[in-house]
């Protein structure tokens, strides 16, 4: 996939998308790198960890995170792409789902915009992505994060979602975005429970019919607590599986905090799903 100056090689082997949140609220990192310069060297760290790109977000969207105005998203997002551009040679990704935060952050040197609503929040979305000729993640979400775990359901919870994605690649590719620069993601955790995304990641090879690279994010999320116990803090060794298992089923991208420790992950299971 060639995005922007970037040759990002799906394929080969997975690629590691490491997560940067400038949040005071997300679920597992809140706070941690409000401050630009943190935010920096924390950007630089994963990438010298390993990264294949850098997805930088400034709202949370945690189960129940109130949304913030886009003022106040570009306020935390902008300073950051800014001050990367240049000093780490991986792409980054903003995630947002507002058009004025995506326009600012592909303006400043941003490669692609991961979307949670898959262009749905935001009518100008699309059209910001194509005229910059950007990279794009779809996500399925169920609801918003201010309400998608109130008791989700599905009939059939890979089809519900595969539709989902199909028609927001429509919708992308009607609008001019490049059908080669699009990423889907079925969205675990987002408006779905414990069976719902261990299905999901069961699964995954279904969602190679809609013949995009697939991105899953695991890392440190409530079902794996669920099944563990674990504090989101402490859940690297259930994260280290479920990414495991995504790529073993057909996750091309892994979006993760640890990128060291998952990137040796994905160099073992990259290995045993490539042997012979």
């Amino acid at each position: 996939m060639k995005v922007k100056a970037y040759d990002i090689s799906l394929g080969e082997r997975t690629c590691i998308m490491g997560v940067l949140n400038i949040t005071p609220d997300s679920f597992s990192d809140g706070g941690k790198y409000l401050d630009k310069e943190k935010a920096v060297q924390r950007a630089m760290e994963m990438a010298r960890g390993g990264a294949d790109i850098i997805d930088i977000g400034g709202e949370s969207s945690r189960p129940g995170a109130v949304s913030i105005s886009a003022a106040e998203e570009i306020e935390r997002v902008i300073p950051v792409v800014e001050a990367l551009i240049g000093k780490i040679e991986v792409p980054i990704s903003v995630d947002t789902r507002k058009s004025e935060v995506a326009k600012e952050a592909l303006s400043k040197g941003a490669s692609f915009i991961n979307d949670i609503t898959a262009l749905r929040a935001d009518g100008d979305m699309a059209k910001v992505i194509a005229d910059f000729d950007a990279g794009c993640i779809l996500m399925h979400m169920k609801g918003d994060p201010e309400n998608m775990q109130d008791a989700p359901h599905y009939d059939d919870v890979i089809g519900e979602i595969s539709a989902y994605l199909a028609e927001s690649i429509k919708l992308a590719e009607d609008s001019g975005i490049d059908p080669g620069k699009i990423i889907i993601d079925p969205g675990i955790g987002f408006g779905k429970t414990l069976e719902h995304n261990l299905l999901i990641l069961k699964n995954l090879e279904r969602f190679k019919e809609l013949d995009k690279p697939i991105m899953v994010g695991t890392s440190r999320k409530s079902f794996i607590g669920k099944l563990t116990g674990k504090e989101a803090d402490e859940r690297i060794f259930g994260t280290a599986a479920s990414i495991a298992a995504a790529i073993l089923n057909g996750a091309d991208i892994v979006r993760v905090h640890d990128v060291p420790q998952m990137r040796e992950v994905s160099t073992i299971a990259d290995s045993v799903k490539r042997a012979g």
